[in-house]
């Protein structure tokens, strides 16, 4: 990014989120920070996952344009200037699309597909299949992403209902730098979990039509078993109940783990928790080389608007 940087005419910083890892990615970090002022380095006290960590980069972010990436080399440096002539020309949000990536499995590239035109038909803002996190806003933009502050974030799709003028640029993510990606199979299902719930209630209707369909099945099964009881036809054993009871409480649970996933989230939401609580910050406020976490606007608890004693006599 730097040697790539070093090419044209904008002053820049260059921020590391370091979300709670457990290597020497630390280490490296405050070395990289002494040798270039450039460099700050953010420490999350913890994981809280790759959206929460992109969202709180974002938040110490100062310049008139950000860029966001992944520290895996799959977001090529190499299109920062084109992202940059883009914003140059009037853009407000200009987003890369990935076409494909060069080391990815039949089964990920398969479901990432499809998963995206699903979301397409579900949601009520249009979500770019093949989208992703590599990513260039302006102040203004950024400024009004900033006001969304839900847990469960999914970012793709807030900076596609965002609007303004947005452009797309499409690339070939090369192979993984090095090491494994830690996004496992259950954060994968969470994260598509995320963007289902943030954007769409078709789940919740789905759970009603299905009811309903139940409802008019079960009905017309009392009937048959009317008829077979009176016309003397009726058989010993009660496989039919039996199968019923299975099938109608089968669909039943299924209706109440969608609505708990969506009563989850209400609940993290309503506990108004910080998104994100920092260690440390390495190289920001000048000569302060670690400065502890200073909440926005945004980031306010709601505690302090909470009067006090001699504000509450009633």
């Amino acid at each position: 990014v730097t040697k790539v940087m070093s090419g044209l005419s904008y002053e820049y910083e260059l921020i590391y989120v370091d979300d709670g890892s457990t290597d020497s990615s630390v280490v490296i970090l405050r070395e990289i920070a002494k040798l270039d002022a450039r460099v700050k380095v953010v420490l999350l006290a913890r994981n809280f996952g790759h959206q929460t960590a992109l969202t709180c980069g974002l938040d110490y972010a100062k310049g008139d344009a950000v860029i966001t990436m992944d520290g895996d080399m799959q977001h090529p440096p190499a299109l920062i200037p084109e992202l940059i002539r883009l914003w140059e020309n009037g853009y407000d949000v200009v987003r890369t699309i990935r076409d494909s990536t060069e080391d990815a499995s039949w089964a990920k590239s398969f479901t990432s597909k499809y998963y995206y035109k699903l979301m397409n038909k579900m949601a009520d803002v249009p979500i770019v299949e093949g989208g992703s996190d590599f990513r260039l806003m302006n102040r203004k933009s950024l400024e009004t992403l900033k006001h969304f502050r839900e847990h469960g974030r999914f970012l793709r799709g807030i900076v596609g209902a965002l609007g303004y003028r947005q452009a797309e640029l499409h690339f070939v993510a090369p192979p993984r730098f090095a090491g494994v990606s830690k996004f496992s199979v259950r954060k994968m299902i969470r994260f598509a979990l995320d963007g289902v719930t943030a954007f769409s209630r078709v789940p919740l209707r789905a759970a009603l039509y299905v009811g309903v369909l139940c409802g008019g099945l079960s009905f017309i099964l009392i009937l048959h078993l009317l008829y077979v009881y009176l016309t003397g036809q009726a058989l010993n054993g009660w496989t039919t109940l039996g199968v019923s009871i299975l099938f109608i409480g089968g669909i039943q649970l299924v209706g109440l783990g969608i609505i708990g996933e969506y009563v989850g989230r209400v609940f993290e939401e309503v506990k108004q928790r910080p998104l994100y609580w920092v260690k440390a910050a390495i190289n920001f406020d000048g000569e302060n080389p670690e400065i502890a976490y200073e909440p926005s606007k945004a980031d306010v608890f709601i505690a302090n608007q909470v009067p006090g004693p001699e504000e509450n006599k009633d």
